[in-house]
């Protein structure tokens, strides 16, 4: 009990605003040596109030701020209250999903993959993001969008052989449904099941699911993400003196109006001209020849929207990161031009379609006049 009591009065008095507990070690030893030899009756009873006067005087020793002030003490030790904390008691803050995600195994690949470009070609930073944008949209994003154009223009041709057989399964169904007696609710379901079905198979027989055709998207949206964090985190860290010499020139990598590349872009230069040229492929794609489904004007009149609000978004963002988005949707305006060339479509074998022309930028041209200049 002597023991007990003299352990629990130095861990109280030790402890100190700071969070540490100072250990008195020869104190805390004689106290537990003393108190050992009357608990097991080794010293006698005047020797027992003699150690009983030694405690009284260690316990008025215990005074001040909780630093042991006995002469007695020899040395002292600092502990921490983390040794006794258990680590569940304490709470760290933890990453939120942008800042796992941005530090993540992808974006620093990525990010390894710029610096890695711009070291070896040695061109500045302005430069050296345009060519790798240009490098990836060659050798990635164009054979995939030229496979897209492959998957839709033999989807669009068989387009009049399913009318044709919805035509005559709709003439089968009445004539089943006389038979039998079916509602019209009953035909509709069972001309709509076999007519999916039909559909299926044809895709099967030509190889062209439409969703083949949504493989481009797949690849290209990750990879636009993956370069925009990047070129952020590298935005960010080129202030910092610890980070390589080549994230540190990225301050001063720009052209023109935007000499500072880790900076937005004051002018608004780079935010509107990435605004109009989204808006013109869209247009593009909305003159088509073919009537549009419902869907698909839906899905114009968003990515519309969408392409409104990525002015004031890159305007905000760093230059670099506005540079790699206006890049990449010029080199997309120049595919989906370059695709409707007659030539090119015939070398890479795409089947010829109705809405096919042979003078499609001539007709593209024209539409566009005609549509936002009209004649009065």
């Amino acid at each position: 009990m002597l023991w007990y009591q003299s352990l629990k009065l130095v861990k109280t008095l030790a402890l100190t605003h700071g969070g540490t507990c100072v250990w008195t070690r020869c104190a805390w030893e004689r106290a537990r040596g003393l108190s050992y030899s009357a608990a097991n009756g080794i010293i006698g009873k005047d020797q027992r109030i003699g150690c009983n006067r030694q405690l009284s005087s260690l316990s008025k020793s215990f005074e001040g701020n909780g630093v042991f002030q006995s002469p007695i003490v020899s040395h002292r030790r600092t502990l921490s209250l983390s040794s006794h904390v258990p680590a569940s008691a304490v709470s760290t803050p933890q990453p939120g999903w942008y800042e796992s995600f941005a530090d993540s195994v992808p974006v620093q690949l990525t990010q390894d993959l710029l610096i890695n470009v711009q070291q070896v070609t040695g061109l500045p930073w302005w430069a050296s993001i345009i060519c790798t944008t240009l490098a990836l949209r060659a050798t990635v994003t164009f054979p995939l969008a030229i496979y897209q154009m492959y998957i839709i223009a033999k989807v669009e041709n068989l387009q009049p052989e399913i009318a044709e057989l919805a035509k005559r399964l709709r003439y089968e169904v009445s004539v089943r449904a006389k038979q039998v007696g079916w509602s019209e609710k009953v035909a509709r379901f069972h001309f709509r099941k076999n007519l999916h079905r039909i559909i299926s198979e044809l895709y099967v027989r030509d190889n062209c699911h439409p969703f083949k055709a949504s493989l481009l998207i797949w690849i290209q949206l990750p990879l636009w993400i993956l370069i925009s964090i990047a070129l952020r985190n590298l935005s960010l860290s080129a202030s910092d003196t610890a980070s390589a010499p080549a994230v540190q020139d990225l301050a001063m990598g720009g052209v023109l109006w935007f000499p500072d590349l880790t900076l937005p872009d004051s002018t608004w230069i780079l935010p509107i001209s990435l605004g109009l040229v989204n808006l013109l492929i869209v247009e593009i794609f909305a003159l088509r020849r073919i009537e549009l489904s419902k869907f698909q004007k839906y899905a114009t009149y968003v990515i519309r929207g969408i392409s409104v609000l990525m002015v004031p978004i890159a305007a905000t963002v760093p230059s670099s990161m506005a540079l790699y988005w206006f890049t990449s949707s010029c080199v997309g305006l120049g595919q989906n031009l370059l695709l409707r060339s007659p030539s090119l479509r015939t070398v890479c074998r795409i089947p010829k379609m109705k809405s096919d022309s042979d003078t499609p930028f001539r007709d593209l041209s024209a539409g566009l006049i005609a549509k936002y200049f009209p004649r009065k």
